[in-house]
C-alpha cells in the first residue's frame, strides 16, 4: 500500500524520536518508497522546522551543535550496540604486557573499559600502561592488576566526567601511546569528528596525536552528525568500529580516507 505525504512524514518523525538520527537509505527502505521521495519529505519537514538535514539523512531538530546530554542518560542509550561495538574493540588491545594505551571519556570507551576490568589480568611481572582522560573509567580500572593506569590531570567537566584543561593537554603532547581508543558525538563526511565542547575537544584532539594507531568507537546514532568543534578528520583515524554500514556519502568519504569499517554484532 502507498503511504501518503503526511502517513510518511509520521513515521520520519516516529523513527527520529526513537534513534535521534535517520538516514535516507534506512527510511527508503522501511517506507519501500525512493530516495528521491524521502529528501523531499526531509526537506518538507526541515521547512516545517520539525527535524535538521545532515548529509545523507537528518537529526531531531532539537539537536544544535552544542547540545549535550549527561553521561548517566547517555549510559543507557544505545547500550547493546556500545557493547558490540567493545568487545570488537578488544581485538585492538595489545596483548603485550609492556604495551600503552589511550582510553577517551565517552559511555562506549567505558563499555570497554568495563570489559578490561572484568578480563584476565594474567600473571605478567609488568603491566600495560593506561591513561585516560575519563575520571569514571579511571575509578573502574585502578584496581586492574594488569593495568597501570594514569589520570590525566585537570578540570572535570561533570556532564562528561571528562578532565579537560592545559595540564592534560600537555601531558598528551609528551604521550607517545600504542593505540587510543577515542569516542565523539559525530563522525561526518566533510567535518570529521566533533564535539560539543571547545576544552574536551583539545584533549581529543590530543589523544588522537599522542597514539600511534587511533580507533574510533561510534554507535551508528553519530554517524553522520557534526556538532561545533572539529578534534580530528577522517585522515587521522586509522580503524572505524560502529554497530551499523555508515550511509553511501559517509562510507566514500572513510574509504578515501583509508579507513577500515568494522561493524559490531555482525558474525
Amino acid at each position: 500500500m502507498t503511504l501518503l505525504a503526511p502517513e510518511r512524514h509520521e513515521r520520519i518523525l516516529d523513527r527520529l524520536r526513537r534513534s535521534g538520527t535517520i538516514t535516507v537509505q534506512e527510511i527508503a527502505r522501511d517506507l519501500k518508497v525512493t530516495k528521491e521521495t524521502v529528501r523531499r519529505d526531509l526537506d518538507q519537514l526541515e521547512t516545517a522546522g520539525s527535524l535538521q538535514r545532515v548529509h545523507g539523512g537528518a537529526v531531531a531538530s532539537s539537536s544544535p551543535s552544542r547540545r549535550e546530554t549527561s553521561l548517566r542518560q547517555r549510559q543507557s542509550e544505545h547500550s547493546a550496540q556500545k557493547q558490540d561495538i567493545a568487545r570488537e574493540a578488544l581485538n585492538f588491545v595489545p596483548s603485550s604486557p609492556d604495551a600503552s594505551l589511550l582510553l577517551d571519556a565517552g559511555t562506549t570507551t567505558e563499555a570497554l573499559a568495563d570489559l578490561l576490568a572484568t578480563g584476565p589480568t594474567g600473571e605478567h611481572h609488568h603491566t600495560r600502561f593506561l591513561t585516560t582522560s575519563s575520571v569514571p573509567i579511571a575509578q573502574k580500572l585502578a584496581e586492574v592488576a594488569s593495568l597501570d593506569v594514569e589520570v590525566l590531570g585537570g578540570k572535570v567537566r561533570g556532564i562528561t566526567g571528562a578532565v579537560v584543561g592545559a595540564s592534560a593537554v600537555a601531558t598528551l603532547a609528551r604521550r607517545q601511546a600504542d593505540v587510543a581508543f577515542i569516542g565523539t558525538n559525530g563522525v561526518d563526511a566533510g567535518f570529521g569528528l566533533s564535539t560539543p565542547d571547545t576544552a574536551e575537544a583539545a584533549v581529543k584532539s590530543g589523544l588522537v596525536r599522542a597514539a600511534r594507531q587511533v580507533i574510533l568507537l561510534a554507535d551508528s546514532s553519530k554517524l553522520g552528525l557534526r556538532t561545533l568543534v572539529q578534534f580530528a578528520t577522517l585522515e587521522e583515524i586509522d580503524v572505524l568500529i560502529t554497530d551499523a554500514e555508515p550511509h553511501a556519502e559517509l562510507a566514500h568519504a572513510l574509504a578515501d580516507a583509508g579507513v577500515p569499517v568494522i561493524v559490531a554484532g555482525t558474525q
